[in-house]
């Protein structure tokens, strides 16, 4: 019997253990439970740093080429053959150097046969002229003679309606001398205007003529092929003795080929998001392979104010100067462009800005409470990057953003100084 009560006694006691034991599992776990709860509650510390507005200043690297300030081809205004060359290749030349003598052995000929037939006209014109005014003469003469003859008939046919008083023969001759006059006019006065037609046709074959003369001798002059400024010589296709023409079309190889080279042009194409900082006169550094680690520089002269669809860029030519010639066309350029806005832009650093699938945007801090404002990245300068959105200069934002920071939440923030945050 002892032993039943010893052994109820010892089991009575192992399930009040366990009810005590459960009891304080119990509470244990809803002790855990409100400390993980007040720690979800709890702001979350961030760093901040403050929205920065300045100008920007920075040098993007631009592909370019320079090319000559000016630059043609050399070609023959008419046929011929090519009698002299004064130049080669890498010649330097100045305005109004003989490059290229031609001979065409018809022009001279043309040239005497106009003189010739200008002469002969001019001969024609003068005996034309002289005989006219012979002509005019005459029929001022026959005129008058044909004036008088019709006024005598006149008289004697009145004078006749009175018998017996003129004679039916005098009549009669009165009436055919008047008639001969008349016709004697008429045919000097169509001499005359057959005299001011032959003298029209004379000066014009003389004018003609003249003018060929003067064409042909003009197209002499075309036979010197003369540099129409300094320059070198780049390009050199034919030699003495060569029968040449103009050119058919546009693709016809030059003679030669003049290059200014004293002055350059750099074509620099601007992209669209810069060409509001372009301005007229502005110095322009840039590198060639040529010389390593010198720069050389360029002035802004002038802004096709069109953007290229096919590239979205603005071409701009800067003017070099080059009079020691150790830059040559073709070169390629890498142009130090200098970016520039109008007016001071935002920046913040570069971790503040959180690029996601569906946006771009940086998280703002306001009265302990994280916002998402969405933003259109600009130019980095450095650690930091232009932003354009809703903000303003000032604004205190998250210094290294993530979308895990979501709207709504509330933040305990230190602010970091600008400069920490730029370095």
């Amino acid at each position: 019997m002892k032993d039943k009560r010893g052994l109820r006694s010892t089991m009575a006691i192992l399930a009040l253990t366990t009810i005590l034991s459960g009891c304080g599992v119990q509470d244990s776990e809803k002790k855990s439970e409100s400390q993980v709860s007040q720690t979800a509650n709890a702001p979350r510390p961030v760093l901040v740093t403050k929205v920065i507005a300045q100008n920007l200043q920075r040098e993007a690297k631009l592909p370019s080429d320079l090319i000559a300030y000016r630059d043609v081809g050399i070609y023959p205004k008419i046929p011929g053959f090519v009698e002299w060359i004064g130049v080669d290749r890498g010649s330097v030349v100045k305005k109004g150097q003989l490059l290229i003598r031609m001979t065409a052995p018809e022009l001279p000929a043309q040239s005497r046969q106009g003189i010739d037939a200008a002469t002969a006209a001019r001969d024609e014109s003068i005996q034309a002229k002289d005989e006219l005014e012979v002509a005019r003469q005459q029929c001022a003469a026959a005129e008058a003679r044909a004036k008088s003859s019709a006024d005598t008939y006149q008289r004697l046919k009145g004078a006749s309606e009175y018998p017996g008083i003129i004679p039916g023969n005098d009549l009669e001759v009165a009436q055919k001398t008047a008639e001969a006059d008349a016709a004697t006019a008429r045919s000097l006065e169509g001499k005359c205007k057959s005299l001011e037609s032959q003298q029209k046709a004379a000066n014009n074959r003389h004018r003609a003529a003249l003018e060929s003369a003067v064409s042909s001798k003009a197209l002499e002059a075309y036979l010197r092929l003369t540099a129409p400024f300094d320059g070198v010589i780049t390009q050199r296709t034919v030699h003495e003795g060569s029968f040449v023409n103009p050119p058919a079309n546009a693709s016809s190889p030059p003679l030669l080929r003049l290059k200014q080279q004293t002055t350059l042009r750099l074509v620099v194409p601007v992209p669209e998001s810069d060409v509001g900082g372009i301005a007229p006169g502005t110095s322009v550094r840039f590198t060639v392979s040529a010389y390593p680690g010198e720069s050389f520089s360029g002035i802004v002269r002038r802004i096709a104010e069109s953007v290229d669809i096919d590239t979205r860029t603005m071409a701009v030519e800067l003017d070099v100067s080059n009079s020691d010639r150790r830059l040559t066309p073709g070169m390629f350029a890498e142009v130090l462009w200098p970016m520039r806005r109008n007016r001071p832009t935002l920046f913040v650093p570069a971790s503040a800005v959180v690029k996601t699938t569906e946006k771009t945007f940086v998280i703002r801090v306001k009265n302990d409470i994280a916002e998402w404002i969405d933003v259109k990245p600009g130019i980095s300068a450095d650690d930091s990057i232009e932003v354009f959105g809703n903000l303003a200069e000032g604004d205190q934002i998250v210094l290294r953003g993530t979308d895990e920071l979501r709207p709504g939440m509330q933040v305990s923030s230190k602010e970091l100084p600008s400069n920490k945050a730029e370095r």
